[in-house]
């Protein structure tokens, strides 16, 4: 009786051993990204939106440079005096305080030329206005318009979470993955949370990026202001994560193991 109940611990505590083994691993397939629907495929492409077709929105800000021969009418024309050159915008403060800000009208407010409406425009459209309006008062002039607002927040399972500036005109999902230092092996690649201010309110689409389809979807690139939320597998809710005490625990199996088999003896 004693032998066989000594057999059955060692069975349990062996079997309890490789099951905490195999549960401390994360599979590849769940945490591989643009994974194959056919293997055989070797190039696809995928046809995809950029941020080209973002429309400005309320509280945006806007950088407008408007070059000219003449530097008096540069000065005139420019919130920032004394050069011509972005240089000048050394910061985030710099840039923001040297902005125009989208009122809740959906116009800015520019010298000369007044208000000017630009909600749901595109940033190449606004260029073109400005560029009319202004060529009223002024011949050969060039006309620069920036969205300074491009800001991504990530949050959950990544490696740095925070809120991120981009100084560029768009970003897409995994660049944004990138910048915040990858995802954690704990993270749930397949229902990432995006969540994105529209005018009646917030809305969250959830990607894949476990598929390969994603290279394709209209929420590929990323938008001002948009939040990037990761969930963690199930793997982490059960507390097998980085900071389970795993010594502990293989330690004392080991233990019982010898233990066990002293008594055998």
């Amino acid at each position: 009786m004693k032998n066989i109940l000594t057999l059955v611990t060692k069975s349990a505590l062996v079997s309890l051993f490789f099951a905490l083994l195999l549960s401390s691993c994360v599979p590849q397939k769940k945490i591989k990204y643009l994974q194959k629907i056919q293997e055989k495929d070797t190039a696809n492409f995928h046809a995809n939106k950029r941020n080209a077709d973002y429309k400005i929105q309320v509280k945006d800000n806007l950088y407008i440079r408007v070059f000219a021969l003449d530097e008096k009418a540069f000065l005139f024309f420019n919130k920032q005096s004394g050069s011509n050159s972005y240089n000048d915008f050394a910061n985030d403060a710099s840039i923001y305080l040297n902005s125009y800000s989208v009122n809740s009208d959906g116009n800015i407010d520019f010298p000369i030329v007044g208000k000017v409406l630009v909600k749901d425009l595109t940033v190449d459209q606004v260029k073109t206005i400005l560029q009319q309006l202004i060529g009223e008062y002024l011949k050969e002039t060039t006309v620069v318009v920036k969205t300074v607002n491009f800001r991504v927040t990530m949050v959950g399972e990544v490696m740095r979470p925070g809120e991120f500036t981009i100084y560029k005109d768009d970003l897409n999902v995994f660049e944004a993955i990138s910048l915040a230092g990858d995802m954690t092996e704990f993270a749930n690649r397949s229902r990432i949370a995006l969540i994105r201010q529209e005018p009646g309110g917030s809305k969250v689409h959830y990607l894949d990026l476990t598929s390969e389809q994603i290279l394709s979807s209209d929420y590929y690139y990323l938008q001002p202001n948009d939040i990037v939320y990761i969930s963690p597998l199930g793997y982490k809710r059960w507390g097998l994560g980085s900071t389970f005490p795993w010594a502990i625990v293989l330690s004392s199996i080991t233990t019982a193991l010898l233990l066990i088999n002293y008594v055998k003896k």
